[in-house]
Order: C-alpha cells, then structure tokens, then sequence
C-alpha cells in the first residue's frame, strides 16, 4: 500500500436497491369492486369497475355492466376507494435544511408525488430552476417518473436573506430582465418573495402578464394591498 491508497476514503458500501415504486406495471389493468369518488361532488358510487389501458380509462361503471377484457390484470378493490389524482398546487422540488441551505430532491420528490396520488403540481418557487425544467422535460418524454409539472421561475427576490441560491433583484429592470429570461426558458409561472421592492413586483407582474403567464407571492416587504394593487395574480402566504 503507497501513501495515496492509505489517504483515500474507504470504498462506500453497496447501494441499497430502492424500492419499486409500481406495484404493477401491465398495460392493462380492471379494478374491480371498488369504490368511486369522481371529486365532482357527487356522493361515492360503489361497486363499481374501472378498466385502464396503457394508461388510458377505456370504461368505468357498475361491476355487473363492465365486462373485464381477456388478459387483464384483475385487481379486488373490495372496501377500497380509487380518487381521481390530486392536482397540487404549491409543491417544491427541494427541502431546507437550514442555516439558509435547500437542497434539491430532484430524484426522489416527483416519485413520491406521484405515488401519493399527484399527477399533476406546480412548484412554488424554486433554487434548481435548470434542474426543474429538465425533470419536467424528461417526464414529458417518459424518461423520468413524476407528475405532470408547471414549473414556476427561481423566486423573485430582493437583498437581505442569507439563501445564495437565490438571485438578488437590482431594481425593476433586473426584475423585467429576469422574467424575460425564465419565460423563454420554458418557465409557466413566477413567485414574488419575500424581500423585492414595490417598483420591483410591479416590473415583474407587467413582464409575466406580457407573456401570458401567472405571477404569485409569499410577500413581506410589499402589502397584500399593494400587490393587489399592482396585479399580482394570486397570494401563496407569508
């Protein structure tokens, strides 16, 4: 053994496989018995069957009027309910972890997402807004597993938090110049946070509303009345 093998870090253990995150994967499947809350508001219909094809409900409806096709997988949901997928509105693709430090989970979140029951999200505010934008392409391409994403641009933010991640807003040109780069990007929504100015958020919700596109905001240094006041499209928190 040399000096370079006696200073190297020992060899990592073997990685555990993870889990399977499908419990099936054929291309058709009949849940049977189940029953059905259709999130309309209507009251829960029981025993009832549901037949998927490649991803696609070809049929839903009264288990003795629905006839299971040959070759499918024929699952019992006698005292399950099956709901259609949530469609989250205020997700992220990150964690804190604090001293100002958020990390990305860009591997793990969108397949917990998905199997939670989302299917589709939009992200409120983001630190990786590349590595978002990618994962949301890859998804769209059926090379990566995870909801349907509307992924919202980097916070828009001012000085005064210890988050290097994030970019720090000059002044209402910056804030126009951003929004102008990100919703070229692929970018379908903004976040005003915490610390921009007024003349700031102005700038960007004219920009956002140039392209078409919505701006929110988990404000502190602006009043809800006078992001109002100058069109924010919604308020997350703050």
């Amino acid at each position: 053994m040399d000096w370079m093998d006696a200073l190297a870090p020992p060899s990592p253990p073997a990685a555990t496989p993870p889990p399977a995150y499908f419990a099936y994967q054929q291309p058709l499947i009949a849940f049977t018995h189940a029953e059905i809350v259709d999130g309309t508001g209507a009251a829960p219909r029981r025993d009832m069957t549901l037949i998927v094809d490649h991803g696609t409900i070809t049929a839903l409806g009264p288990s003795a009027k629905i006839k299971v096709p040959g070759g499918a997988t024929v699952l019992d949901m006698h005292g399950k309910t099956l709901l259609p997928g949530f469609v989250m509105l205020h997700e992220h693709l990150f964690y804190p972890m604090g001293q100002g430090n958020y990390d990305g989970l860009l591997n793990s979140f969108p397949a917990l997402y998905l199997a939670g029951g989302t299917t589709t999200a939009r992200t409120g505010g983001t630190v990786s807004p590349d590595g978002d934008l990618n994962l949301r392409d890859a998804i769209n391409a059926g090379t990566a597993i995870g909801p349907d994403l509307d992924v919202t641009a980097p916070y828009l933010n001012g000085p005064g938090q210890p988050i290097y991640k994030m970019h720090v807003l000059k002044d209402g040109a910056d804030a126009t110049r951003t929004v102008d780069y990100w919703a070229a990007s692929g970018a379908t929504s903004f976040k005003a946070y915490m610390t921009l100015t007024r003349d700031e958020l102005a700038a960007a919700v004219t920009a956002a509303h140039a392209h078409n596109l919505k701006i929110t905001g988990h404000l502190c240094s602006v009043t809800y009345r006078e992001a109002a006041e100058r069109g924010i499209d919604n308020l997350e928190h703050g």
